[in-house]
This record gives C-alpha cells, structure tokens and sequence, in this order.
C-alpha cells in the first residue's frame, strides 16, 4: 500500500525553467558578486548542485556564514523568484495537477513540498491555481530543516497521520530529495528527469525509480 506520496515543487511539478538560477542572479548582485566576478562561476556551480535544499542554507554557505548577509540574499532571492512567477513565468510540468488528482482519487494523500519560503510557494500555488490540488504542502520553516534531511517527508507523515513511513513514497528532480526520502524511510524514492540533475545522479545517490516525467509516477507505484 502507498498511503502518501511527497512531491516536490520547482522541477518535478512545476517547470523551473531557470528561474531559480535567474533570481539567484539577482539576488547575489546586490551583495556586490555580479555575473561578471570571478566569484560568481563557483557561486552557481553550487546552487545547481543543491537544488532542492533549503534556499536560506545555500547563502548561508554562500557568504561564509554571515547571517545578515543571507537573510538579505535569502530574501532578495524570495523576492526576485516571486516577481518572475507573477509576471507569468510559472507553468506546471505536463501532466502533474492530473497526477495529484488521480492519486488523491485512488485514496492516497498527496504533500507538495518545497525549498522555498512559504511566501514563495504561495506564490506559485496561487500562479497555477493549486491551493487546493494537494492535501498538504509544506516548506523547510514548517518543518524543522530542509532537504536533505527527512524533516519534509516526516512532518507530511505526522500531519497527515500516516500510520507507517513505509507507505510513503516520493518523487523529486535533485539528488537532495533523493536524499530527503531515503532518510525519512520511505518505501520508493523516484527521480524525474524534468529538472535539474540527471539520471546517473539520481541512480547514484539511491533512486529506486528513475522517470522521465512524474506523468509515469502512477504507474511506477501500480496506482
């Protein structure tokens, strides 16, 4: 039995289309590191390799630790995402309101679950018109840490009320929400191949399924 599936947002449901890379851009530049600074490349390089973590984690590592600089980063970040989604660059991945329809149709819970702030996912929630779609949706100030660790998967199963996290299946475009379902023991950990890392990646790091799309997601579960 799969009781709950956990999805992530940005790149599994939603089409990110760089816009994480362009607010990130933004964002950086007002803490005087410009596209053109030989600090920029590396900058980058780390937040495409932890996509899918809690944003106000990657600045924190970003700028050394300093904690007012990474709530100002965090937020002009927050801020610049947000612009991008309500000028219309925000679209779902084909097919995935549908998948969470059919899931919740057959009896299993569904959570959306994000690296972004609550006002952010809100944001996008509104964008797609998916206040409702989900049974739950849920951001790292909600639940304690970001990917990749379980807290996400873990708070979906307490509020949710899931008897057993070996009911619990998710699905994710990083290595980090590989992460975060393998940690939280979940019974089929999947990666979709509609975001940002690979399929060698998300073998790696312990995927039990590997997709094309979260379209193939119910069928993967015999749903």
């Amino acid at each position: 039995m799969v009781a709950l599936v956990v999805l992530d947002m940005a790149g599994t449901t939603v089409r990110d289309d760089g816009l994480v890379e362009r607010a990130f851009t933004a964002a950086i530049a007002e803490q005087g590191v410009a596209p053109d600074d030989p600090a920029y490349a590396p900058m980058l390089a780390h937040v495409r390799a932890t996509m899918g973590e809690s944003k106000i984690s990657v600045f924190r590592h970003l700028l050394a630790g300093d904690e007012a600089r990474a709530q100002a980063a965090n937020a002009a970040f927050e801020a610049a995402y947000g612009d991008l989604v309500d000028a219309g660059h925000c679209a779902e991945i084909e097919g995935a309101a549908a998948v969470v329809e059919a899931l919740r149709t057959a009896g299993v819970r569904v959570a959306l679950t994000t690296g972004f702030s609550r006002a952010t996912a809100d944001r996008i929630l509104a964008a797609l018109g998916w206040r409702s779609l989900a049974d739950l949706t849920l951001v790292p100030a909600e639940a304690g840490r970001g990917r990749p660790h379980p807290d996400l998967v873990l708070t979906a199963v307490l509020r949710l009320e899931i008897d057993d996290v070996r009911e619990v299946a998710t699905a994710g475009d990083t290595t980090y929400d590989i992460l975060c379902g393998l940690r939280a023991g979940a019974r089929t950990v999947t990666g979709v191949l509609t975001g940002a890392h690979a399929a060698e990646a998300l073998s790696a790091t312990g995927a039990t399924h590997v997709l094309p799309s979260i379209r193939d997601l119910p069928a993967a579960l015999d749903l």
